[in-house]
């Protein structure tokens, strides 16, 4: 319980601290800082996932966390220069690896539950 009560926690703090001090984006930002915040998304979502298996490690986390945001950041903006919409691609992809680990982690939680009903 601890392991998926640690993530709640560090999700709560970062709302709080976020509508406490708020960070505002130039707009011409906005594009690449919302594809990194959805591939951070993606690996937070990931990680529930892999707590939830039993399989979670802080290492794989946090590198994932950075490098997945750092270059769908990255490749937003070399598609921008480019004059191609790359970031369509990113938010696909990082969009329909969100839904798959959130329905893994939703059927996880309702065995557990159901199984802790019976």
């Amino acid at each position: 319980m601890n392991n998926v009560l640690l993530p709640l926690i560090g999700l709560l703090l970062g709302i709080i601290i976020g509508l406490v001090y708020p960070i505002y984006i130039p707009v011409n930002y906005a594009p690449y800082v919302s594809i990194a915040v959805l591939a951070a998304l993606d690996s937070v979502f990931g990680g529930l996932k892999a707590v939830g298996e039993n399989n979670f490690d802080v290492y794989v986390f946090i590198t994932g966390f950075f490098t997945n945001a750092l270059l769908a950041g990255f490749l937003a903006y070399i598609g921008d220069r480019l004059g191609i919409p790359i970031y369509l691609a990113a938010i696909f992809v990082f969009g329909v690896r969100i839904f798959q680990n959130l329905a893994i982690i939703r059927r996880d939680f309702l065995n557990k539950f159901l199984k802790n009903q019976k």
